[in-house]
């Protein structure tokens, strides 16, 4: 994203962090991760999606196996990240020895029971998340994604199975943020699906994930007592926490190991003293707003094109209201990742809007992609089944009524 090697280079481990943190998911034969069912119910198609330039895409169209058609159909927005048409996670971020494909759960689930399902892979990027071209995938922005997604629209909408008065776009995390603004301007979509969407701007969301996240979960979880301080002891207690490292604030980040002493002790950029109790206010939250500045300064902001083109949008708060489709929302409580607060914010302006059919349901224990998540703790697993069941009972009911979650 850089005009230079060594500047790309370390701006591509910066985006790694910011990938990860948002997912995104981030967000293909493996299929025992999740729960499928014994005989595949759907046949799939492989498709290309033509992108501008001379560019071009793999996609997936799934239909069901028998039924009259044509099926309505639905287009699958993923999250942030190297992410294919699957939305794969590798092992060590679901918490699990397996990967997860939340997006395969979906097209499975629903085109076993009558959709007419596509997705596709992100540009520049193979299954599996492999990058089949750099240059693409650092030059890619928010006006590519939705471009390329209004091309899968189109070629979604051109399948003589495919109802095409009947579309619903759904989007995840970053997709929840495209998908209401292609909505608000294509009255054709009849539905919009929004999983972990955010109701901010991606700049919020950044300060959220990178610097308030990381001091929440020092206070609340490595510190024991709750004094504001943290101990090497504390410290090495979460050491031993199961999913401690997927934590937003890594233990082993914190201290080193002294082979003289045989004991832990304090990195020396947070505390001259090896060995004393540290101040979470003092001496934590200073290097992390450092850290944050550093990663999101107006020099790193203005070379990347992926955050600068989000970084200039408007609120999804601002844009929602105006969004004509039927509008499902579902949101994890414990989303570390998007806060459950987004959900609440687009909720409150779509009633402040007056939308006609609008729900919102919020799912308590489980996180961003919808797998079961606690004290902090974000494994990002595959969607448990009752977010499925929800999703298809409101797809395919013609008479929804507005239902509150829990939460």
């Amino acid at each position: 994203m850089l005009s230079c090697n060594s500047s790309r280079l370390e701006f591509e481990e910066r985006i790694k962090v910011i990938s990860a943190s948002l997912s995104l998911i981030f967000i293909l034969v493996v299929l025992h991760s999740f729960p499928v069912a014994q005989a595949q119910d759907y046949q799939a198609r492989e498709l290309v999606i033509e992108l501008e330039d001379g560019l071009a895409t793999d996609a997936q169209l799934t239909l069901p196996k028998s039924g009259p058609g044509p099926f309505p159909g639905v287009l699958l927005l993923q999250g942030s990240g190297t992410i294919d048409m699957n939305e794969y996670l590798p092992p060590e971020v679901t918490g699990s020895d397996e990967p997860s494909r939340p997006f395969l759960q979906i097209a499975d689930y629903l085109s076993s029971r009558g959709f007419a399902v596509l997705r596709f892979n992100k540009r520049g990027v193979g299954l599996n998340g492999t990058i089949l071209n750099a240059s693409i995938v650092a030059n890619s922005t928010y006006h590519s994604y939705k471009s390329d997604a209004e091309k899968a629209l189109q070629l979604l909408r051109a399948q003589p199975e495919v109802d095409r008065s009947d579309i619903t776009l759904l989007g995840h995390s970053e997709g929840a943020i495209i998908a209401p603004r292609i909505a608000r301007q294509d009255e054709g979509i009849g539905k919009l699906v929004l999983l972990s969407a955010p109701a901010g701007n991606l700049r919020d969301i950044l300060q959220f994930q990178l610097f308030i996240r990381p001091l929440l979960y020092a206070e609340e979880v490595m510190d024991g007592d709750h004094d504001g301080f943290l101990s090497i002891a504390e410290v090495e207690a979460t050491m031993n926490k199961p999913g401690e490292s997927l934590a937003p604030l890594q233990a082993a980040g914190l201290v080193k190991w002294n082979n003289s002493t045989e004991e832990y002790q304090w990195h020396s950029a947070i505390s001259a003293d090896p060995r004393s109790n540290i101040s979470i206010k003092a001496n934590i939250e200073p290097l992390i707003r450092k850290q944050v500045q550093q990663l999101l300064s107006p020099e790193v902001v203005q070379a990347s094109p992926w955050l600068s083109s989000y970084f200039a949008l408007n609120n999804s708060t601002d844009i929602i209201g105006d969004v004509s489709a039927s509008i499902l929302i579902l949101q994890g409580e414990n989303d570390t990742q998007i806060p459950v607060r987004e959900a609440r914010l687009l909720d409150e302006r779509l009633k402040e809007a007056d939308h006609p059919d609008h729900t919102l349901i919020i799912y308590p224990g489980l996180g961003h992609s919808f797998y079961p998540s606690k004290n902090w703790i974000q494994p990002l697993g595959p969607m448990e089944e009752i977010v499925l069941q929800d999703m298809y009972a409101w797809l395919s009911n013609p008479k929804r009524s507005m239902r509150e979650g829990a939460g």
